[in-house]
């Protein structure tokens, strides 16, 4: 393909937009690319936003990832700020520009044009939406307005609407800031993205720093106080908050409304809809980033992913599919991390609640899961701390479909590891195989993703089937508690027997041999040891998963 001169416009110069843009000039030195920004900023880091207003980012303009005249230095990049874009006329390959600081409005053309404008929060209808101290987050000017209001309000106490990502690392931020903090979320726990038993033991060691959060429970509307700054927030239950701040983190959507009056075709999902080359229903015109309906790497379901690392990988496809590379976007599988005060929450891939919505619609996965607590670096050294951990694999293949990590440290790493294991469509036997660095002060000889493997495998090969607590059926069954008697005294499953492991083998006599043993203990190392002894003196046994911090976090999220 002939690429000399050809005219590439992009518009929005945030992830997806500005590795475009760079990444066109890498591969092309005689295209002439131009890139519309209606803000005042080109490529700045959102993801950074909750720590500038938590001080621990002090100056914004760390939060500049490049400015204006390093792509016109650097990469002879055209960036225009303050520029809406407010239509395009398709059939003549050209733009309709407005200067926001001046109201002219110009028209610009194009040979390719890239469409990048992102998302935006979603500030629903709801009474007093738009009082002053009701804030979103999404750029810079929104941050400096959340920082200008606290120190101008000397605001104490904070309603943040949604317990998501965001609202989680907002949180934080304003607790650093000294503010008291309550988080209203209409889900049964935080962090809807995650198992509800992966996020119980989340929301309870946030209240144990501090937060209030009151679950299952949507804001109704919003009224200003007789002080005139401070927000009564209510709720559908009925309930009445007074804050001086709100942070609206409910969620964003697609910014299509250009896409969309230019006649482009919109997904079902309420995006832009792209092929694997980001090639829109226009041949002329690209898409990329939070606007756009993107493939979900393991299902093949259309799906829309709000994130910086997917956004800046389909902009260096599209430049490359611009200037002639065969290239084509593989998809998504939903990696994503979250640091809240000292605990980190991390997944990738398949989670069980989107299996089983999966399930519903008329498709099928045939899954299995297991759950295991490993340090994340050996015991023997300082500071070991436990990770939390659920492998969700298909049960014929042992294929890895998801995974989901909560711990103190090292839990990113862990699910790195497993992304790439997705990608590369490896099962738990490949897991069990891997091999990963190991020192004392980074993790043990038996990997925590090397015994998520091992623990798979060994259910997979009928060595160690596991059982699942809304699996168990007390008529048919034997529980069987092998934890230390002081455990079991403190805390137990109705029905169950106590045998500690280290006694199990000189109290096998008590143990029925007509019945199915399911065997547990806190988190399912000692009943795994238990469930092998027993099938190696003939016993039907399996041990149950994950233990009895499991069926707590289960009774709390109802699932049991």
């Amino acid at each position: 393909m002939n690429t000399y001169g050809k005219k590439i416009v992009i518009i929005g110069g945030v992830a997806g937009g500005a590795s475009c843009a760079t990444r066109a000039r890498r591969l092309s030195e005689n295209a002439r690319i131009i890139m519309f920004e209606r803000g005042p900023y080109v490529s700045f880091a959102n993801c950074g936003l909750p720590y500038y207003v938590g001080d621990v980012i002090t100056d914004e303009n760390n939060l500049i990832v490049a400015e204006p005249e390093l792509f016109r230095n650097r990469f002879n990049i055209d960036v225009r700020l303050n520029s809406d874009v407010i239509s395009i006329d398709r059939a003549n390959k050209c733009l309709e520009v407005k200067e926001t600081h001046t109201g002219k409005t110009y028209l610009e053309s194009y040979d390719a044009l890239v469409l990048a404008p992102g998302s935006k929060p979603i500030r629903p209808p709801l009474p007093g939406i738009d009082l002053p101290g009701i804030f979103t987050l999404r750029t810079i000017p929104e941050s400096r307005s959340i920082r200008d209001w606290i120190d101008k309000t000397n605001a104490r106490k904070a309603v943040i609407v949604g317990g998501g990502f965001i609202g989680l690392e907002m949180a934080e931020n304003l607790v650093k800031r000294g503010l008291t903090v309550r988080i209203v979320e209409m889900a049964s726990h935080v962090m809807p993205a995650i198992d509800s038993e992966m996020a119980i033991p989340v929301g309870k060691y946030l209240e144990e720093q501090g937060l209030t959060i009151s679950l299952g429970d949507g804001v109704a509307g919003f009224e200003k106080d007789t002080d005139g700054y401070s927000i009564k927030v209510y709720t559908t239950s009925g309930a009445e908050y007074l804050s001086d701040l709100v942070i609206l983190s409910i969620g964003v959507r697609p910014e299509i409304q250009l896409a969309e009056d230019a006649g482009l075709q919109i997904g079902s999902l309420g995006g832009i809809r792209a092929d694997s080359r980001l090639q829109t229903s226009d041949k002329n015109i690209w898409a990329v980033g939070d606007a756009v309906e993107v493939k979900d790497f393991i299902t093949g379901n259309w799906t829309l992913l709000p994130l910086a690392g997917p956004a800046n990988r389909q902009g260096r496809i599209a430049a490359g599919v611009i200037l002639g590379r065969d290239y084509e976007f593989r998809g998504v599988q939903n990696t994503v991390a979250c640091k809240v005060f000292e605990r980190t929450i991390a997944a990738t891939g398949l989670t069980e609640k989107s299996i089983l919505r999966y399930n519903k619609n008329g498709r099928s996965i045939n899954y299995e899961k297991i759950y295991l607590e490993p340090g994340q670096h050996v015991s023997y050294y300082p500071d070991a701390s436990p990770i939390s951990i659920k492998l969700i694999f298909e049960n014929n293949t042992g294929k890895v479909l998801g995974a989901q990590a909560v711990g103190r440290e090292g839990v990113e790493k862990r699910i790195d590891v497993l992304a790439m294991a997705i990608q590369m469509g490896a099962t738990v036997f490949d897991l069990e195989e891997a091999e990963l660095c190991y020192a004392p002060q980074f993790g043990a000889a038996k990997d925590p993703v090397n015994l998520a493997g091992m623990i798979a495998a060994n259910a997979l090969r009928g060595d160690a089937p596991v059982v699942h607590w809304d699996q168990i059926d007390n008529k048919s069954s034997f529980l069987l508690d092998v934890r230390d008697t002081d455990e079991f005294s403190s805390n137990a499953v109705e029905g169950a027997v106590n045998i500690p492991l280290n006694s199990l083998r000189s109290n096998l006599d008590k143990l029925p041999d007509d019945k199915e043993i399911f065997a547990y203990c806190a988190v399912g190392q000692r009943s795994y040891y238990a469930s092998r002894l027993l099938r190696e003196r003939g016993y039907n046994a399996r041990g149950l998963s994950g233990g009895f911090n499991i069926l707590n976090a289960s009774k709390k999220s109802g699932q049991s």
